[in-house]
C-alpha cells in the first residue's frame, strides 16, 4: 500500500505574530498522534501503522471507518512533513483566528480540510492502493485566506525573499496545477487545489453573505424605528388632544365639552392607558 502525503518540506519560511487558541489545539492534536503513530509502528512491519490504517483517509475502509474524512488531517508521514504543516499553520493561521475567531476559523479549517479529502476521495474511489493522510490541504485552505485578506503584505520565503502574499498563493497555486499532472508523485496536488478552490467560493460567499445580512438587518432596524418614531408621533398628538380637552375642562367644566370633545377624550384616554399598560 503507497501513503499520499500532502506537502512538500521547505516550501515556506515567514514570520508570525501569535499563538491563537484554536492554532494551539490543532498543532498539539497533531504533534501527539504523531507520537502515537511512532510508538505504534512495528520495526517487522514497516510498511504498515496501525494508527495511519485507522485514521489514514483510504476508499477501501472509509465506510464503515466513517472518522477518516476528518482524522485524516492529523496523520503525517514524518517530522518534516507535520513540521512545516504546523509550521505555517500556526504563522498565518493565528492571524485569521484573531481575527475571526476561534469558532469561524476551525469551521473554515475543516471545511477545507475535509472538502478536499472528500475531492480526493471520489477521484480515488477505486484505488485501493493509497491512503490520504496530512493537514496540507487545510493549510492550503488558510493560506489562500490569508492572501485574500491581506493580498499586499510582504512575507519572506526562507526569511530571505520578499515577497507579496496574493503573488505567493498564485505561484502555489499553478506550481500544485503544473504538478497535478504527475501521477507517480506521493504528494496529493489534488487535494491542495480542492482545498483552494474550497476555500475560494466559501470565501466569496461568506463575506458576500455577510454584506447581504448586513444590509437586510439595516432595512429591518430602519423600519422598526420608522414604526417607532411613528407610533411616538400619534402618541404625541393624543397627547396634545388630551391636554388641550383637560385645559378646557378646567376651564369652562366637564359639561361644556361638545359631544365630540368627550368622544375625543375618551378614545384618546383609552389608547393612551392600553399602550401605557402594554409598556
Amino acid at each position: 500500500m503507497r501513503y499520499q502525503f500532502q506537502s512538500e518540506q521547505g516550501d515556506f519560511a515567514f514570520r508570525s505574530k501569535m499563538f491563537t487558541e484554536a492554532i494551539k489545539i490543532i498543532v498539539l492534536s497533531n504533534i501527539v498522534i504523531f507520537l502515537l503513530k511512532i510508538i505504534s509502528q512495528d520495526p517487522l512491519t514497516p510498511f504498515f501503522n496501525p494508527v495511519v490504517d485507522l485514521f489514514g483517509l483510504s476508499s477501501t475502509n472509509v465506510w464503515p471507518r466513517v472518522w477518516q474524512p476528518f482524522t485524516y488531517l492529523f496523520i503525517h508521514k514524518d517530522l518534516l512533513h507535520i513540521f512545516f504543516n504546523m509550521f505555517v499553520l500556526w504563522m498565518f493561521g493565528s492571524e485569521l483566528e484573531s481575527i475571526w475567531g476561534r469558532r469561524s476559523f476551525l469551521q473554515y479549517y475543516f471545511l477545507t480540510g475535509i472538502g478536499s479529502g472528500l475531492v480526493w476521495l471520489v477521484l480515488n474511489i477505486a484505488n485501493a492502493n493509497y491512503v490520504l493522510a496530512g493537514a496540507s490541504g487545510a493549510v492550503y485552505g488558510v493560506l489562500l485566506a490569508f492572501g485574500m485578506m491581506f493580498p499586499n503584505r510582504t512575507v519572506y520565503i526562507y526569511f530571505l525573499f520578499p515577497i507579496k502574499v496574493k503573488y505567493l498563493v498564485m505561484i502555489l497555486v499553478a506550481t500544485e496545477f503544473i504538478l497535478s499532472m504527475n501521477s507517480t508523485s506521493d504528494i496529493s496536488h489534488i487535494t491542495h487545489l480542492s482545498a483552494v478552490l474550497i476555500g475560494y467560493i466559501y470565501l466569496s460567499y461568506f463575506w458576500r453573505w455577510k454584506e447581504i445580512k448586513f444590509s437586510i438587518r439595516k432595512y429591518f432596524t430602519e423600519l422598526r424605528l420608522t414604526f417607532k418614531n411613528n407610533n411616538n408621533q400619534k402618541q404625541l398628538k393624543l397627547q396634545q388632544e388630551v391636554d388641550h380637552i383637560l385645559d378646557k375642562i378646567n376651564q369652562v367644566g366637564y359639561d361644556a365639552l361638545s359631544k365630540e370633545e368627550k368622544d375625543a377624550l375618551y378614545e384618546s384616554s383609552q389608547k393612551l392607558f392600553h399602550k401605557r399598560e402594554k409598556d
